[in-house]
């Protein structure tokens, strides 16, 4: 017998009450809140009933029909995204509106924050912005994930990894958050889902950093698992009962493929080392969640500036005008593509076969 039962054993991270209030109180250090100590007493006291009591959810209302358990109560956060991602997928499907290509700036630089410079990938991004918006039958949206950084309450809390207890504890969208009890709020994935949806096209540019992808791409991938197998019905699981979604698995899980047949470019540039690595990794990351390729030159992977200082990057960007140039085809290769696919003239090879794993 395979055994399902949760394995536990980590340290508690609960907080005492005076552990709490400390981290409370450090949101609120700037001396214009000295005359409100009284009334954030009275909301620290709210907040630390809310994390004792554990409320994550703390306004539901019924599924309702279309559910496994109509009866179960269902965050009304997680059902407005719901609906956002169902609106998204009419978007995509309706052939009498424009196609969307959803362009994503990766770089978390910007002139907005202690940079105090914008980031040659958001200029990539506008190259590409501009090819899009000249072409017939597509229209950009662009996901600048500099914001993490830069504008107020914008966050991507990290994935908890539901999916490696079971992909139907993996719910799509992520119901992980918002954590109220946690104070594990204003996540910006609930916004960034219907983009995903509605686009028949991504584009993801983005620099290396450290051998990887910038940390705000990192996270919007992690948390982009649920796309790719999860459970769009949380009543299944009861939430997060693990031992219940470990049941469902193993009884026969159909790995629903939420974003299959999107298609996709990558741009990856750096200064040093490793623009072909993480090229090679986001375009493997997006065929496994069955993305489809645009074609080669709509996959770029470029230095700018090799071993030049980096006060000087904008400039060498300015002088190179063939990456300028591959970053155009790319975007173009990818709008083409788009509209042959729209056309039905598309002709990917294998569609139809079934692959003989599924994890």
């Amino acid at each position: 017998m395979t055994d399902l039962e949760p394995r536990k054993g980590t340290a508690s991270p609960r907080l005492t009450e005076t552990e709490f209030r400390l981290r409370f109180f450090g949101q609120f250090q700037d001396p214009a809140y000295d005359p409100l100590q009284a009334e954030l007493g009275l909301i620290a006291d709210a907040a630390w009933d809310a994390y004792s009591h554990s409320r994550k959810s703390p306004r539901t209302r019924k599924a309702g029909p279309g559910f496994a358990d109509p009866g179960y109560d269902l965050s009304v956060d997680w059902l407005a995204a719901r609906d956002a991602i169902r609106q998204a997928q009419r978007r995509h499907d309706d052939p009498a509106l424009p196609a969307r290509i959803l362009l994503v700036c990766g770089s978390s630089r910007s002139e907005h924050t202690c940079p105090g410079e914008m980031s040659k990938t958001f200029r990539l991004t506008e190259l590409a912005r501009e090819i899009v918006a000249a072409a017939e039958g597509v229209e950009a949206d662009v996901l600048d994930l500099s914001r993490l950084a830069s504008e107020y309450g914008r966050h991507i809390h990290p994935c908890k990894a539901c999916f490696s207890t079971s992909p139907a504890l993996c719910h799509w969208p992520c119901s992980c958050y918002p954590n109220h009890s946690l104070g594990q709020v204003q996540d910006w994935m609930n916004d960034i889902y219907p983009l995903w949806v509605a686009a028949r096209g991504i584009m993801i540019l983005t620099p290396v950093n450290w051998y990887q992808t910038s940390s705000p791409v990192k996270l919007m991938m992690d948390r982009l698992v649920c796309a790719d197998g999860g459970n769009p019905d949380p009543t299944l699981t009861q939430g997060k009962d693990a031992k219940r979604a470990k049941e469902i698995e193993m009884a026969g899980w159909d790995y629903p493929r939420h974003l299959a047949g999107r298609l996709f470019s990558v741009v990856v540039h750096g200064d040093v080392e490793g623009a072909s690595d993480v090229r090679r990794s986001l375009s493997d990351w997006l065929s496994y969640m069955h993305l489809k390729p645009a074609g080669s030159l709509a996959e770029v992977d470029r230095y700018i500036g090799y071993w030049e200082p980096y006060a000087t990057s904008h400039a060498a960007l300015d002088a190179d005008q063939a990456v300028q140039e591959e970053v155009r085809n790319a975007a173009r290769t990818l709008v083409e593509a788009v509209q042959a696919q729209r056309a039905g003239q598309q002709v990917a090879a294998g569609a139809t076969l079934r692959e003989p794993r599924q994890k």
